[in-house]
């Protein structure tokens, strides 16, 4: 028998987290939860379900999510976000995967966002794979901001989704992607990234093109097209925010740091490893 540790990392997430953890209830075999100082009843609401809750300061979402990995007593890792949960079908084949052999170091799933009160199926958000599951001693994550798995091995793709429940008002997006261009616009800096004259004028009219066209956005009727321009407003803030690094400004720091990726990863991305 295959046993799976699933691993979370929090802050201020009691409105979404016991529906996570509902989804892998008799399913974990253990659950580590992670918490970079929640001030709701985060971590209360873990203890009610049955999870092992360690603090830890917020670093990065890597490191916070390798760290509650390593403290983790199986081999095998199943990452959920706090705003995530097992679909039925999901649930149902990871079951049936605990007692298979198995030949893989990794195993993705697609991914389903839900976003204002609907499920997104274009717009580049679907279908949004993710390695979840893994083992620890052949995968880690990697990345600042947009993390993702690094595995040594096979990997293998599972057919069962996962549930993102994103945003339930275009506020939040909004709020949310202004945060997130403050880190990406660090992390580019950080990196040696210094040009920010000609991806600021001709990237954010290529992802709102891309977006709502090529990835027919248009066929999510109004939200599409919300995700289109906000993914467009997300690549002008982030190379904004480089051309004010680039001559000296400081950018104001987050009031708290982001517990888990909120939406798809943008499908524009610059790697600085």
């Amino acid at each position: 028998m295959n046993r799976i540790s699933v691993t979370v990392i929090t802050l201020n997430e009691e409105r979404t987290l016991p529906r996570a953890l509902a989804s892998v209830a008799g399913l974990a075999d253990e659950i580590v939860l992670v918490d970079s100082g929640s001030t709701d009843r985060t971590r209360e609401l873990a203890r009610e379900h049955g999870a092992r809750v360690l603090e830890r300061p917020w670093t990065n979402y890597s490191e916070q999510k390798n760290f509650a990995a390593a403290r983790a007593s199986n081999d095998w890792i199943f990452n959920l976000d706090a705003d995530e949960e097992l679909s039925l079908e999901l649930r149902a084949e990871l079951e049936r995967w605990k007692t298979h052999e198995l030949q893989a170091a990794g195993y993705e799933m697609p991914r389903g966002a839900r976003y204002l009160g609907a499920w997104i199926r274009h717009s580049g958000w679907y279908p949004d794979f993710k390695l979840r599951l893994y083992r620890r001693d052949r995968a880690r994550f990697v990345g600042w901001l947009h993390e993702s798995v690094e595995v040594e091995g096979r990997v293998e793709r599972l057919r069962g989704e996962l549930y993102h429940h994103t945003f339930t008002s275009l506020a939040e997006h909004v709020a949310q992607i202004n945060t997130y261009t403050t880190l990406a616009a660090r992390e580019l800096y950080a990196a040696g990234h210094r040009h920010w004259l000609l991806p600021l004028l001709f990237s954010p009219p290529w992802m709102l093109f891309r977006t709502f066209l090529l990835q027919q956005g248009f066929r999510d009727g109004y939200r599409g097209w919300l995700i289109a321009n906000v993914t467009a407003l997300s690549s002008f803030l982030k190379y904004a925010k480089l051309a004010a690094l680039r001559h000296g400004e400081t950018l104001p720091e987050s009031a708290s740091a982001p517990a888990q990726s909120s939406t798809p990863e943008p499908a524009e991305r610059v790697e600085s490893r």
